[in-house]
């Protein structure tokens, strides 16, 4: 030993393996707590990991068949039971430690061999990716299915003429139909990404040990093989530690929502009393209790703050996965989180459609207050253009002019006559207009101006039955492949189980 300079103290020594003392009681409180407090989420997903790596294990004869039939026995006892009725105890430490003691004090030393050539982080990530690959199955689904019932909507209105809104000011006219028909493509795309990160999810990390496998199970493709996984993921340290995957799936979901929030967000204003377009079905709001005319379209609430929730859950779940590599606290703030996160989002998701199947839209008021307005204000100043022989510039001028005097006068814009816009080229731009009474009320009415939209993406009626017709059929065919994957988890778990009970049953 290297002698210190005299009054130097003797640096302690590093002691390595595990701790001879018990947790703290905070950190029992503030960490084990919180795992286990998750554990119910992933409960069904470890064990079923568990069922597949002891078959794993006896499949290479690593565990005998006795060995096997008691820790089948035991997982299935496991399995059979509630989450909220396993005795996860956060004095024990993590989820797992409470598992692995459960499991010895039913089979003794034999319970031991769970752990071969597989970390309990490993037990994690597997059953974490077996939770996720439904939630993302079943968000994709109910993605799928709000489009479609969008779609059936925009269908039955598109000739339910309305002025459609920039900043809730009228803009020009349009249909109920081609509004909400804006919505699906999104929704489309965001199944689109989702399918994609469902592929991508459902691939298998087992046998990736803690960060560079283990020689005990060189053939990684079998585990994930059980448990219905695609592929492996190949890199050891990939398959334990990195969360990009995580993140798309999340992300997805919040765009998914954000989209529906802003249905939702229109709709909340155009049930009020002041606009009155459209008015929720019944079971989709909620009376107050203290003014009896009132009832609120709480639904759309609930779909506004659950849009603002999922954006909180994706912020924090940004935050903490931005560790050094090779980290834990990068995915045991996730286990809960990102499930609960998910399957809320199928909640909403499932709302919007529902408020969307049953929406009663008001054509008359929708109808008057286009009638009343100056949505035709664009078409006419095309048509004073084209008609007038002059630049668009000057006819904005022009039927900007017309437009305050006859809103001034009282007067609505399908009242605008050559009259009144040959006296605002004079005022205006010093022109004389010579305009055709018949092609101006034509100009003017919002029904042609709507049929005149007949380019792509338009608002013409058959257009946007055309767009409608196709849109829908999209959503079919994704929420078709999604509750085929969904059928094939389950299958895939009946499959394992058959599995299970004829080596337990020998």
């Amino acid at each position: 030993m290297t002698k210190l300079p005299a009054g130097q103290a003797q640096a302690p020594r590093r002691v390595e393996g595990p701790s001879a003392d018990g947790p703290a009681p905070e950190l029992i409180e503030a960490g084990f707590g919180w795992e286990i407090a998750d554990a119910g989420v992933l409960h069904h997903g470890l064990n079923i990991a568990d069922f597949a790596h002891v078959l794993d294990l006896h499949h290479r004869e690593i565990i005998s068949d006795d060995v096997a039939r008691q820790l089948l026995s035991v997982i299935r006892e496991a399995y059979e039971m509630e989450a909220g009725a396993f005795p996860y105890d956060p004095h024990h430490g993590e989820a797992y430690n409470s598992r692995e003691r459960f499991f010895a004090e039913r089979i003794g030393d034999s319970a031991g061999w769970l752990h071969a050539g597989r970390p309990r982080r490993e037990a994690a990530r597997v059953a974490f990716r077996i939770v996720l690959r439904r939630l993302t199955a079943e968000l994709l689904k109910s993605s799928a299915s709000f489009a479609g019932s969008a779609c059936a909507v925009a269908e039955r209105h598109r000739e339910t003429f309305m002025a459609d809104q920039t900043y809730l000011q009228q803009a020009q006219p349009s249909t109920f139909g081609h509004y909400l028909l804006g919505f699906v493509p999104p929704a489309l795309r965001d199944g689109e990404r989702l399918e994609a990160a469902l592929d991508a999810v459902n691939r298998s990390p087992g046998g990736a040990g803690c960060v560079n496998g283990s020689h005990l199970l060189a053939d990684r493709g079998y585990l994930a093989s059980l448990l219905g996984f695609d592929s492996v993921i190949e890199h050891t340290r990939d398959a334990m530690w990195q969360v990009d995957t995580f993140i798309d799936i999340l992300s997805t979901g919040v765009s998914l929502l954000s989209n529906q929030s802003k249905l939702a967000e229109d709709l909340e204003i155009w049930s009020s009393q002041e606009f009155n377009y459209v008015d929720l079905a019944g079971p989709y709001t909620r009376s107050s209790v203290l003014m009896p005319q009132k009832r609120n379209p709480y639904a759309l609430t609930i779909i506004r703050g659950g849009s603002g929730m999922l954006i909180g859950r994706l912020s924090g779940f940004l935050a903490v996965v931005k560790t050094p590599s090779a980290r834990s606290d990068n995915l045991i703030f996730a286990y809960g989180e990102l499930p609960r996160a998910l399957d809320y989002a199928v909640k909403i998701s499932n709302l919007s459609r529902g408020v969307v199947e049953t929406l009663a839209v008001n054509e008359a008021r929708l109808w008057k207050t286009l009638e009343d307005g100056f949505s035709q204000a664009t078409d006419l100043a095309e048509y004073v253009m084209v008609e007038g022989g002059i630049d668009y510039r000057s006819a904005y001028k022009i039927v900007g002019q017309t437009v305050r005097a006859a809103s001034g006068a009282g007067r609505r814009g399908i009242d605008i006559d050559v009259d009144a816009l040959a006296q605002a080229g004079r005022e205006v731009a010093g022109i004389e207009l010579s305009l055709d009474p018949d092609g101006l009320k034509a100009a003017l009415d919002p029904r042609q101006i709507v049929a005149s939209r007949s380019a792509q993406g338009g608002a013409a009626p058959v257009i946007v039955a055309d767009m409608a017709e196709r849109y829908a059929q999209a959503a079919r065919g994704l929420e078709q492949r999604a509750a085929e994957r969904l059928a094939d988890f389950d299958q895939i778990e009946r499959t394992l189980l058959d599995r299970v009970d004829q080596i337990i049953s020998s």
